[in-house]
């Protein structure tokens, strides 16, 4: 059974990063004094569950949390730097400061440190997220005591429902596009324009086809643009739909 820290300070660690191609240090201090910091620890980067869902998750909603106060969200695993920096890389992970605990003292300080050796892991760190203001934790989600690697509770979502349940999400936009397309461009600029984050999905990439295109859209042509899961359409279809949407306009 992992022991809640609320009310607690976080461990006082220095932490081994690279800056400018270079070796460094941070601080705990450096880290949480006088700020609002998310941090979420997670098994091992470049993991399935880490790369599909905790970490993309919290980066999609780095602005949101940003509008609710929260200065910084921290990805902390135990990993040496090199790798930490090219998952954030392979991730487009820039909205997270990714945090190496190569040497486990953090999360050993927080007595989330477990053995992993079935995996070839060896030390890792259980699965949570925190609150933390001024170096003290405010809240803990601690994924549930039990085997495997389990994600219930210490997702960017629960996050966000602890700090403002009413708090408004972005809107999820997928475009799927060909390289030279001018009405590509334009759709891209037009989001691009209203501060809108979007996904490319590029067609002959990774077996994304034609056929795949007609599938999805009913349409032969690109662009072709999804709004949490709704079927804008092409360029134009975009520019109709943002010229009516109150939030995109804001």
């Amino acid at each position: 059974m992992f022991n809640n820290r609320e009310g607690q300070s976080v461990p006082n660690v220095t932490f081994p990063i690279r800056k400018d191609n270079d070796w460094s240090q941070v601080t705990s201090e450096q880290l949480f004094a006088g700020k609002t910091v998310i941090v979420f620890s997670l098994p091992g980067a470049f993991t399935p569950t880490c790369s599909s869902t905790h970490l993309p998750r919290y980066n999609e909603l780095a602005d949101t949390f940003k509008a609710q106060g929260v200065d910084d969200i921290i990805c902390l695993s135990v990993n040496d730097p090199f790798v930490m920096d090219a998952w954030a890389a392979d991730q487009h992970a820039e909205n997270i400061r990714m945090l190496p605990d190569g040497n486990c003292e953090f999360t050993d300080g927080m007595g989330m440190l477990v053995e992993k050796t079935d995996l070839g892991f060896g030390k890792r760190s259980w699965r949570y997220s925190m609150l933390v203001k001024d170096g003290v934790i405010e809240k803990m989600f601690i994924e549930p005591d039990k085997p495997g690697d389990p994600f219930e509770v210490s997702d960017a979502d629960t996050m966000l429902n602890y700090i403002n349940p009413n708090a408004e999400q972005p809107k999820r936009i997928s475009m799927i596009t060909k390289p030279g397309c001018p009405h590509c461009a334009r759709a891209k600029a037009a989001l691009t324009a209203k501060g809108m984050r979007y996904e490319v999905i590029e067609l002959g990439q990774q077996g994304i086809s034609y056929s795949t295109l007609q599938a999805i859209s009913g349409r032969g042509t690109v662009p072709q643009i999804f709004v949490d899961g709704e079927h804008i359409g092409g360029a134009d279809d975009l520019e109709t739909w943002l010229g009516g949407d109150k939030s995109a306009a804001a």
